[in-house]
């Protein structure tokens, strides 16, 4: 007995057509960002502070990811019943998150140049005019922030809403919604929005430290430490987006939930298993059933429970002699 069976194939959209909350969130904190940026690199150029300059520089690449944020998102919704993809747009998601995390990087490497540049040929700070600044700087940081936050919620309550309209769908498919640190593309907007933040109270501290304590190298050292921070943050993301863009294997713990509810008898047995994401929350599964009593495929993958998320499932089965199990 050899049979493979391919589940959903008919739909590949897996909720990802709807608009998402973190679009129209990512969009107005966009049109914030990019107006506090203009008011802060204009003010570090005027006052002095290369700090209050490498936080409205930063605010730059942080408008330009918002930018790159917002056009996944509307790819994503536009393109998602696209035949041409085959496990669907979800990982446009992920490529969204990956080019943030680029931009994060380099603009916290700019950061640590101009810093360096300022450290060994400082020039007159304007502190008060500069701290208000920081301090306008940082109100908006917060603010985007909770905007971004607030996305999550905002979906969480819309699928409460539709829930009732989505049942079939979940229970044909075994899905379920994903959660909010999944998007990466949410995630990476929110990462340079708390960067900025972070780099708006550094700036702060190295104003009030200058300007209270003649510690004008300060300035320059808070700049560094945050764009160390940054780049931290910018790798992390770097990482865990690239995980789903290259297709690697779900995590150990996963991968063995799926295997427990295949394998519920002595008689199955599976023999190979890929399991990958395919979209914020969204996993694809392949895999081999060797069985002495086989069931249609269908059977296995009714197995697999809703709280995985697998939604799109393909099961080979193959009839074995009892001893080989």
């Amino acid at each position: 007995m050899n049979d493979t069976v391919f589940v959903g194939a008919h739909d590949h959209r897996f909720g990802l057509q709807r608009v998402m909350p973190g679009q129209q969130r990512a969009a107005l904190v966009f049109g914030l960002t990019v107006v506090t940026m203009g008011v802060e690199i204009a003010a570090g150029l005027a006052f002095g502070s290369v700090a209050l300059l490498a936080d409205g520089l930063h605010m730059g690449s942080h408008a330009a990811a918002l930018g790159v944020a917002w056009l996944a998102y509307t790819l994503v919704r536009s393109h998602a019943g696209d035949s041409r993809f085959s496990f669907g747009t979800g990982k446009i998601n992920a490529l969204g998150g990956f080019a943030s995390a680029l931009l994060l990087a380099g603009l916290a490497l700019l950061m640590v140049f101009e810093c360096l540049q300022r450290w060994w040929s400082p020039i007159a700070i304007s502190f008060d005019q500069a701290i208000a600044v920081a301090v306008v700087g940082l109100a908006v940081n917060g603010l985007s922030a909770w905007l971004l936050t607030g996305a999550s919620e905002a979906d969480r309550q819309r699928r409460d809403g539709h829930r009732h309209d989505h049942d079939h769908l979940s229970h044909h498919h075994g899905l379920r919604h994903h959660r909010p640190h999944d998007d990466h593309n949410l995630r990476a907007a929110y990462l340079h929005v708390l960067a900025d933040a972070l780099t708006s109270v550094l700036a702060i501290a190295a104003l009030l430290g200058a300007k209270y304590a003649d510690a004008v190298w300060m300035d320059p050292a808070m700049g560094i430490v945050g764009a160390l921070i940054v780049l931290r943050w910018s790798f992390g993301l770097c990482r865990e987006s690239s995980r789903v863009l290259l297709d690697r294997q779900a995590d150990a713990e996963k991968v063995a939930a799926l295997k427990a509810e295949i394998e519920m008898t002595p008689d199955d047995r599976i023999v190979d298993l890929h399991l990958w994401c395919i979209g914020p929350g969204l996993w694809a599964a392949e895999l081999v059933v060797a069985s002495t009593r086989p069931l249609p495929p269908e059977r296995y993958k009714a197995r697999i429970p809703p709280r995985l998320n697998v939604v799109h499932v393909a099961v080979e089965v193959h009839e074995v002699p009892a001893h080989c199990t």
